[in-house]
């Protein structure tokens, strides 16, 4: 084989890496990581369920769609995110009954240290809504 064929070779496993990593991390909603980066509690609960368990620094427990919206709110408050990305994201195995449920766990830096990230997704009517959402201090 040729050295260019070899070189040509290499270049497509490349950019097939590329996009396969780049198709998972569209499995996260762009819309969530977006609100994470711009400390919108707002937006970002547009995508809770309409119970979530959430777990922000001393909140720990069930809460509805506007009281979650409420604690995240406060901690962006006192928090202002700088940047988020998302180091891990994934899928579970789904069957013929359910669909998937997503997962991601993420790196929040903020003007007050870093905190990591953990959200779950489920599908519910077509779209996917947070059942969990953990911000805890690295």
């Amino acid at each position: 084989m040729t050295l260019h064929k070899k070189s040509l070779i290499k270049v497509f496993a490349i950019i097939g890496f590329v996009l396969f990593a780049s198709q998972l991390q569209a499995q996260i909603p762009t819309q969530i990581q977006t609100c994470f980066k711009n400390g919108d509690s707002k937006k970002l609960a547009e995508y809770f369920n309409n119970n979530i368990e959430l777990v922000v620094l001393e909140n720990d427990n069930v809460y509805s769609k506007a009281q979650a919206q409420q604690i995240v709110s406060k901690f962006f408050s006192a928090n202002s995110p700088e940047e988020f990305t998302i180091i891990h994201n994934g899928a579970t195995d789904n069957n013929e009954a359910t669909e998937s449920a997503k997962y991601a766990i993420g790196n929040l830096k903020t003007k007050n240290g870093n905190f990591r990230v953990y959200f779950l997704l489920k599908p519910t009517e077509g779209k996917d809504y947070i059942h969990q959402l953990r911000i805890e201090k690295q």
